[in-house]
């Protein structure tokens, strides 16, 4: 008879609470540069050259800024969200 072994870690009120300020961050997060992008895509498309080549430079450091802060939130909430995840626990079950 083959044992299989299921792994469980049951998490207290600090480990949702960053289970979920992780996930409620990384939505935020979507809307913020999705909301970002929807506002300049106009600006960048008017006036002359120069301009316009200004704004493709100021919206590209912009980007990069919002997902340096994304992932440096995403670093910081998920190594709470891994660190109380709880005790781990093992279920042994015979399958027959």
């Amino acid at each position: 008879m083959p044992i299989v072994q299921h792994e469980i870690r049951k998490r207290g009120f600090f480990g949702h609470l960053f289970k979920w300020l992780f996930i409620i961050f990384n939505i935020l997060m979507v809307l913020w540069l999705f909301a970002y992008w929807s506002k300049i895509g106009g600006m960048v498309d008017q006036g002359s050259q120069a301009e316009r080549a200004g704004g493709a430079i100021g919206a590209a450091i912009g980007t990069g800024m919002l997902v340096f802060f994304w992932v440096a939130g995403d670093i910081i909430l998920g190594l709470f969200t891994l660190l109380t995840r709880g005790k781990k626990i093992l279920i042994t079950e015979d399958v027959r």
